[in-house]
């Protein structure tokens, strides 16, 4: 193991609360707790837990609308995070956004976004912006395959690589936008070659390896630091739930999901603690019951939370009603 002791407890931790946060959000949506839209990040979580800690704390990051993973392992507390899910004020984004919408400017964690592709732009200007500024800060930009279909995509990879912006493209292939095979939507599914016909550095990497994507990620923030340009990342993973609450899975077989389960990033990285003889059921044990108090505590503050009232609805709104005076 090329990481240390330590660091990869931590990212086996980060992990299992992505995937318990996860399941616990799972489980209040079935009970009617949290409402709309409902995206789920298991099977994901390597993604997260492995690109976060290349970054910076005055580093910017843009995400998709499947964004709890990287809210969490950017440092948004767990109970803010479950607050905004309930739709509750004490929320990061005052449980106005919900679960498509995480926002905390304070961790310059800059949103998920219900929009497919619709990060890539603004990364490219909070990009431009930084180079402007004269500062050596970098963006990461988190999209999945589904928004390299997007016209938006070729246009933002042009201007990032044409002005040789810091930003991170972060490309999470799961297979599947929404509902359609990559090689139902793309007539070349080398996701790589599409970035590099820009011009733009690219690597594709296994996205079930903490590890292998701590290493990836953490190279190419390096390169984009030290004015070297946009860099583009595949990261090759898998949803193990639906695409949403909604979805009833008819394009892909259950016996396809149960093949990548078996590939379960948390599962693992603890085969590989194990083996090291860095981990032991006692010590795997503590972290399992130290995430479960943490995410029961998450739901206590957030059922006790507090709805924005009726009066506030139009607060920040700034259309006027029809008729309504100036």
């Amino acid at each position: 193991m090329k990481a240390d002791t330590d660091e990869a407890l931590a990212l086996l931790r980060q992990m299992l609360r992505i995937r318990r946060f996860e399941e616990a959000c799972a489980a209040l949506y079935g009970a009617g707790k949290i409402r709309g839209f409902l995206h789920l990040y298991i099977g994901q979580e390597a993604v997260a837990a492995g690109a976060m800690p290349a970054l910076r704390a005055d580093d910017s990051v843009l995400a998709t609308y499947r964004e709890h993973g990287h809210a969490l392992a950017r440092g948004v507390p767990m109970p803010v995070l479950m607050a905004e899910m309930f739709g509750r004020r004490e929320g990061c984004s005052r449980g106005r956004g919900g679960s498509m919408h995480v926002f905390d400017a304070e961790r310059r964690f800059f949103g998920g976004s219900a929009i497919v592709g619709g990060a890539l732009p603004l990364a490219v200007g909070f990009a431009l912006a930084e180079r402007y500024n004269g500062s050596d800060r970098i963006v990461a930009c988190f999209f999945g395959e589904g928004a390299v279909a997007e016209g938006v995509f070729h246009e933002s990879m042009n201007l990032a690589a044409l002005w040789k912006l810091p930003v991170l493209f972060l490309c999470e292939n799961n297979l599947y936008a929404m509902g359609t095979a990559l090689d139902r939507s793309e007539s070349d599914t080398d996701l790589c070659e599409k970035a590099r016909s820009y011009r733009v550095p690219a690597v594709s990497v296994d996205g079930m390896d903490v590890l292998a994507v701590r290493e990836a990620i953490r190279s190419a923030a390096a390169q984009a630091r030290s004015g070297a340009g946009p860099q583009f990342a595949e990261l090759r993973t898998y949803r193990f739930r639906a695409h949403s609450m909604f979805d009833p899975e008819l394009y892909r077989s259950k016996d396809e999901v149960a093949h990548w389960k078996e590939r379960c990033p948390i599962a693992a990285l603890e085969r590989r603690l194990r083996a090291a003889a860095a981990l032991d059921d006692a010590r795997f044990e503590e972290i399992e019951q130290a995430v479960g108090r943490e995410v029961a505590e998450a739901v206590a503050f957030a059922e006790a939370g507090t709805l924005e009232p009726v009066g506030d609805l139009t607060r920040d709104v700034y259309a006027r009603a029809a008729g309504e005076a100036p």
